[in-house]
């Protein structure tokens, strides 16, 4: 990834100009991928700015670390949309975009006049973007959704708590998957465009790309109808676990008869491998409860780095269970520069994580840091046609700021 600030945009988004109305995690999370991989994104913020602006500690002077960690890339406009002065900025802006994202609740875009009809009826080629928590029609269409409200729906809880209560998994990760998933929805809709000629609308709803992102293998035995014979067969989500080591945890994931070989031999329990109940991926999951009992046992002789060492050495794929710390310390994330560290001339040193896509013609690129609240307004103001009194105008009115 490059990383040289206000270097000329690079990626294959470049010359893509993308008006960003969304707050907290799925919308901006979304058009900081376009923004790594080139577009210009106008962030449009409300007096108040995104709520992650709030969102810490930690902070470092204006910014907070959950705003920086989404919002890169981004330039910054103050735009009251509740006033009709606002919105014809909005609807000014929308003229000049590729693209516009917004996660309001449905109903709210047409209630400001930033609606998909309003704005493509004036630019049909506009790409539309609508992320709401559970799509544009249904029984739930008004009810408010986060994270965890879309977690606790769509059923993979009581896995991830096993015999224990249901439990979350401790990561906005149906906002991410959202966040993705609009990406992707995007990129596809200016590739029609491209060949056709015409934008688009897009609806993600955040149950569906969740749901699509995370059960795929939770529903295996609802896969063939009628699904009521498979109900008692070994659930594959037994294998997702630590294991205790002699002095830490452990990860493993035994695939290919040749990795199971190789873990046999990691614990010095070669005669498993000769085992028939053990033989073959079928096998071992058929009998999983007794060889993870066998296991379970054995890994608790090894102390956690012998056993990696020894799992390197005889290719069976075993990893530590780290924790953040251990993760940025890890070479082979060093290697990879997942993580890399660059200047704010206000906040000091910062940390990111890359973006993971390895364009090699138009890599993605680090061009701005999270703005500061309205750092563009008149900037991208001018850039719409508006002169320097018109500007004082708006701004004496508090339309912008």
């Amino acid at each position: 990834m490059d990383v040289r600030l206000n270097a000329g945009a690079t990626g294959p988004c470049a010359g893509i100009t993308v008006l960003d109305f969304s707050t907290v995690i799925s919308g901006p999370m979304c058009t900081m991928i376009l923004g790594d991989l080139g577009a210009d994104v106008i962030k449009v913020e409300p007096p108040r700015g995104d709520a992650t602006r709030m969102m810490g500690p930690p902070f470092k002077g204006e910014l907070s670390a959950m705003f920086a960690q989404f919002n890169r890339n981004k330039r910054s406009i103050v735009v009251d949309l509740k006033n009709i002065d606002g919105q014809a900025i909005a609807q000014r802006l929308a003229l000049q975009a590729d693209v516009v994202v917004q996660n309001f609740r449905p109903g709210v875009g047409e209630r400001i006049g930033i609606d998909y009809a309003t704005l493509a009826a004036r630019n049909p080629g506009l790409v539309y973007l609508a992320i709401s928590g559970f799509g544009p029609s249904g029984p739930y269409l008004s009810y408010p959704a986060y994270d965890t409200v879309i977690q606790g729906l769509i059923g993979h809880m009581p896995i991830q708590g096993g015999s224990q209560r249901p439990a979350l998994i401790r990561s906005l990760v149906a906002d991410k998957a959202s966040a993705l998933t609009g990406a992707y929805g995007i990129l596809a809709a200016l590739l029609a465009r491209e060949r056709g000629g015409q934008g688009q609308n897009i609806d993600v709803a955040m149950l569906d790309a969740f749901a699509a992102f995370i059960l795929p293998d939770a529903l295996l035995r609802e896969t063939f109808l009628p699904s009521d014979e498979w109900q008692s067969l070994p659930d594959i989500s037994g294998v997702h676990r630590t294991w205790d080591t002699a002095d830490g945890h452990v990860v493993i994931m035994v695939v290919e008869d040749g990795q199971f070989h190789g873990l046999c031999r990691v614990l010095d329990r070669e005669d498993l491998i000769a085992d028939p109940r053990y033989a073959s991926l079928v096998m071992r999951f058929v009998n999983g409860q007794e060889l993870f009992g066998l296991l379970d046992q054995e890994l608790r002789k090894w102390p956690t780095a012998t056993l990696l060492e020894r799992a390197r050495q005889f290719g069976a794929p075993v990893a530590p269970a780290n924790d953040v710390q251990n993760f940025l310390a890890d070479p082979q994330v060093q290697a990879n520069q997942t993580v890399f560290e660059v200047d704010d001339a206000v906040a000091g040193r910062i940390r990111y994580l890359r973006n993971p896509v390895r364009l090699q013609q138009t890599p993605p690129s680090l061009r701005r840091h999270p703005p500061r609240l309205g750092e563009h307004t008149d900037e991208v103001l001018r850039g719409a046609g508006y002169g320097a009194a018109d500007i004082a105008a708006l701004r004496a009115r508090a339309v912008v700021a």
